[in-house]
């Protein structure tokens, strides 16, 4: 009878997590480039009450007899499936058609991100939304395009010397000159992707950092190796279902719900126990 008591209390706690997250995710349903996560449960380990039995030649087998202990998180995951994207009309704001984030140098490391509401800083250097600053290939040739061989990574300036700034679909930044109107490739933004991207650690800020599970970042240029095209001019939105998750806290609330029933049910049959006795 104490098993279950403890069975509901897993219970609560386990449709609580699930709770949390959930209202995270609709808390984020309009954030920019923000990807939902789900709760998957798992039971605890089985207390075995009688083993299983192997067939004689006058007696069959029979089936272990097992009570279960409750249940457990198996994992919280991040579903990084794509979502639309929404028109802005801004020249640096950027959206990923397919795979890669952004890089973004946040102080001394490197952080990743859906997000790319860009801006210029009082220094002109591409930043985000946060003041860390884009990182992309330098530039060896800016008739061209052609990158500095090794790849070298760098912020990425863009030359007040230059007007009609945009950004292409292969992330180069390409400006015309304001003396000869000519036009030059200022920089090129790069992407980076991973073996597992699931892998992958929040850090707030619409941003990720690499763990030891997710493989270290490989870095190309858009629509190479794998990576996705730039939408310039657009922004990738939330992937938060809403209707989903409107059904994922009804069943939650009735499993919260339920697993409180089991704890107050036992403890009824433990009153009736502790009254037979007086």
């Amino acid at each position: 009878m104490m098993r279950s008591l403890y069975s509901g209390v897993t219970g609560l706690r386990s449709h609580q997590t699930k709770m949390d997250v959930i209202g995270n995710n609709i808390a984020n349903v309009n954030t920019v480039g923000f990807k939902s996560s789900r709760v998957i449960f798992q039971d605890i380990y089985s207390q075995t009450i009688a083993p299983a039995s192997a067939a004689t030649a006058t007696k069959g087998g029979t089936n272990p007899q097992q009570i279960g202990l409750g249940v457990q998180l198996a994992t919280i995951d991040v579903l990084n499936t794509e979502s639309s994207s929404q028109y802005t009309g801004n020249t640096l704001d950027l959206a990923i058609d397919g795979d890669g984030d952004f890089v973004i140098e946040d102080g001394a490391a490197y952080t990743y991100t859906r997000a790319g509401n860009f801006y210029t800083d009082s220094n002109d250097y591409l930043v985000d939304a946060n003041g860390n600053y884009v990182v992309g290939y330098e530039v060896d040739d800016p008739l061209t395009g052609a990158l500095t061989m090794p790849l070298v990574e760098e912020r990425i300036y863009i030359d007040p010397g230059y007007y009609d700034v945009s950004i292409s679909a292969s992330g180069q930044v390409v400006g015309l000159d304001n003396a000869t109107s000519e036009s030059h490739v200022l920089g090129q933004i790069v992407l980076a992707n991973f073996s597992n991207a699931n892998g992958l650690e929040k850090v707030g800020e619409n941003s990720y950092r690499p763990t030891v599970n997710s493989g270290p970042a490989v870095l190309d240029t858009p629509g190479q190796s794998g990576m996705g095209s730039l939408n310039p001019g657009s922004l990738e939105m939330s992937n938060v279902d809403l209707t989903a998750q409107f059904a994922d806290m009804i069943t939650t609330q009735r499993g919260f719900q339920a697993n409180s029933r089991i704890i107050t049910t036992t403890d009824e049959m433990l009153e009736e126990l502790v009254n037979m006795v007086r």
